[in-house]
């Protein structure tokens, strides 16, 4: 079956850069906001657009989930859901209301799942700070069905977004296949809802983070003395 042509102004922006991603673009390849707006001249947020389609299934990479990405290029990874076709890509699908988000929010802590920080709290070594925002989560439930649900992320989490759904019947049975005090130090984390890193899990989590010259450091000290 023939695609419509990206370039029909016809079609609604998010389907017209769907269009352009799997037919000009081409899934592997890497895109810029400059091309974006050199495909869409005189279309305001057509970049937005382009970030709307991870709301269908679309993996679209940054350099928070690529390294090898520059800061303002992205990776078209995998198409996602067929926006342009009809039924499919419609407007409620991704419209949150004030009620929905307020509501979200509340259940969620108010605090970013993905990273866990809080509104208004800086990034480690920047100066920009967090604002929260509701991401749409695919998740693949224990019945093979496939459902967004709603989920509050941080803007830096919310813009890398996640490419595969969420297998929620992988994760239930990690959980079952757990021994006893594992279960029970889960069960502790869980209604608590947050988790108290040792010394030493925040020293590593800190090590990886480092340039290597500073990892050769480290190893340094942790290596027993010679003789």
């Amino acid at each position: 079956m023939d695609l419509p042509s990206w370039a029909d102004d016809k079609l609604g922006t998010m389907k017209r850069a769907a269009l352009w991603l799997v037919t000009v673009v081409g899934e592997g390849n890497v895109f810029t906001k400059e091309d974006v707006k050199a495909a869409f001249p005189g279309v305001s947020q057509a970049d937005r657009r382009v970030r709307d389609l991870r709301d269908h299934g679309w993996q679209i990479d940054t350099n928070r989930e690529d390294a090898s990405l520059g800061q303002h290029e992205q990776r078209f990874v995998r198409q996602g859901e067929p926006v342009w076709e009809p039924g499919k890509g419609s407007r409620p699908s991704t419209s949150i209301t004030q009620t929905q988000r307020r509501e979200v929010l509340a259940r969620d802590g108010h605090f970013c799942r993905s990273c866990g920080i809080v509104p208004g709290q800086t990034y480690a070594g920047t100066y920009e700070t967090a604002q929260l925002d509701i991401a749409r989560r695919v998740v693949k439930r224990p019945d093979g069905t496939e459902g967004t649900e709603l989920v509050t992320e941080c803007n830096r989490c919310r813009v890398g977004g996640r490419g595969k759904p969420t297998d929620l019947a992988v994760l239930l049975a990690a959980v079952e296949g757990l021994g006893s005090l594992e279960r029970k130090m889960l069960t502790e984390w869980i209604a608590e809802d947050r988790r108290e890193f040792s010394t030493v899990e925040r020293i590593w989590a800190d090590y990886r983070t480092l340039p290597e010259e500073s990892r050769a450091q480290v190893r340094r000290v942790l290596a027993p003395p010679a003789g």
